[in-house]
């Protein structure tokens, strides 16, 4: 790669460091936000929900802005919203003000995140430079949430507002960054393609009705939730049928038509939700069973961020050699085995007894998040990149809301009392949900691996007029990558 592509990933790959530093030190900081601002457990909740709610709800439209607007103006423009209501919280005096700044900041996430991804698929020509570009991109937005676990509980101890001041400083930074590394590219040709206003306000309102319902379920009538989803799915229902009949529509139907896409979104959600759920329960029990600080169980969960460098390391090798289906399939598998791990928790686990477990964790995020975002996007047409990012972040999002949403459900109904052997009961019955969520997403995965074993039994090897097997490794030819149909 030229000095100045490196210079664009690097403005991406803060951007992404941006976003995964900014939800982790919010995690962090939630308890001193709730003494200092005096807010109620709901309250505290909607600050983390709302976030959840921009991001996930606008993702997809976000990801259509880029492909017919121009990933650097959308990218440049909602960096700069980005840094403004990110601001504005830190200076939020009460809980309404904090939640408007988060909702909107998450919004401003949901149109950033998928112009800067397809700013790397576009830009990095399809094989193993993009390959290197999205390990390294996907190894950053690891490391970024792992630091900010640290950073979050260092700024907390000062004080929580810094928690929003310090990603003002570094999106400033990013931002001249972006301006002067990014190359202006020339206008999208918006010919007959003009804005679908009605699927995305329906696709919209679907998603942010069904991720409110998601998050709300443990803490309203079971009817108010089935009431909720179901007018999410008519929305879903109603923006297919728009899509179907429209001439320039916000996701082409028949981009669903791509297995690979499909598995890698479907694995991707299964992922998020067990990854995430499983982190929640973890700190739960750190905090509230054996009395840890917020600092010290940051530094404790520090060592799932080892991806930050095995993804940019280790990763391609792996893919190189084995290809991105298997990797993924493997890195589920060792996902499973982290989870697996922690059903007999203890009360008195030492953290030697973690460990193992925790760093499993780390090595199957490396082995499962970067290449995802290569399976999702690979093959796909240029002008469609935006789409596929914001499918995959759309996935993930929704993923981490039906996650921390089920095993808190399930915390719930197991925990019978406050006693200490109550609360281990409860976490332990929890624990399941990541384990069950990330072998279903291995065996989505392993659907890939048999139908690329089909195709190459189709293949003839040797003989007159018969090609070598592709590889779907990088750096293999015109095969299909990864999970690629």
């Amino acid at each position: 790669m030229t000095g100045r592509a490196w210079g664009v990933l690097f403005v991406l790959c803060g951007a992404i460091f941006l976003e995964g530093i900014d939800v982790a030190m919010l995690n962090v900081a939630l308890p001193a936000i709730r003494e200092d601002l005096d807010l109620s457990t709901g309250t505290l909740q909607w600050v983390m929900s709302a976030y959840v709610l921009g991001y996930g709800g606008f993702m997809l439209l976000g990801g259509r802005a880029a492909d017919l607007f121009g990933r650097r103006r959308m990218f440049v423009l909602w960096l700069v919203v980005f840094l403004l209501f990110s601001g504005l919280g830190g200076l939020a005096t009460e809980g309404w003000m904090l939640i408007v700044a988060r909702f909107v900041t998450g919004v401003a996430a949901a149109f950033m995140t998928p112009a800067g991804l397809s700013i790397i698929t576009t830009g990095f020509p399809e094989g193993p430079q993009r390959d290197k570009a999205l390990l390294v991109y996907a190894g950053t937005a690891a490391g970024g949430f792992s630091i900010g676990l640290v950073v979050g509980g260092l700024l907390s101890a000062i004080d929580w507002r810094w928690v929003f001041f310090a990603p003002v400083i570094l999106s400033l930074g990013i931002l001249l960054a972006a301006t002067a590394l990014i190359p202006a590219s020339p206008r999208p040709d918006r010919t007959g393609q003009g804005v679908d206003l009605a699927g995305a306000v329906t696709v919209t309102a679907g998603i942010l009705l069904l991720v409110f319902g998601v998050e709300r379920a443990t803490h309203v009538p079971a009817v108010w939730t089935v009431g909720t989803v179901g007018t999410a799915l008519l929305l879903f229902l109603a923006f297919a049928g728009i899509e179907r009949a429209s001439s320039s529509p916000l996701v082409r139907p028949g981009i669903f038509r791509s297995g690979s896409l499909v598995r890698a979104n479907a694995a991707g959600l299964l992922f998020a939700a067990g990854f995430f759920g499983f982190q929640f329960i973890v700190v739960l029990y750190l905090q509230e069973l054996r009395g840890w600080s917020s600092l010290r169980t940051s530094f404790a969960l520090i060592v799932v961020g080892v991806d930050a460098v095995l993804s940019p390391l280790l990763t391609p090798k792996l893919v190189a050699r084995f290809g991105h289906a298997r990797v993924i399939f493997g890195g589920l598998l060792v996902a499973s085995l982290s989870y697996a791990l922690f059903l007999p928790l203890g009360a008195d686990w030492t953290y030697a007894a973690m460990f193992p477990g925790l760093l499993l964790l780390g090595v199957a995020f490396s082995l499962v998040y970067g290449p995802l975002t290569i399976v999702a996007t690979d093959g796909v047409a240029e002008e469609e990149q935006g789409v596929a990012g914001g499918l995959l972040y759309t996935s993930f999002q929704f993923g981490a809301a039906l996650g921390l949403s089920t095993v808190t459900a399930v915390n719930i109904t197991a925990t019978d009392g406050t006693s200490p052997a109550a609360l281990l009961d409860g976490y332990r019955a929890a624990l399941v949900v990541p384990l069950a969520a990330a072998l279903i997403a291995a065996a989505v995965s392993a659907s890939g691996l048999r139908v690329r074993r089909a195709r190459a039994d189709r293949v003839p090897v040797g003989g007159p007029g018969a090609g070598p097997e592709r590889s779907d490794a990088p750096g293999g030819a015109e095969q299909p990558a990864g999970l690629r149909s």
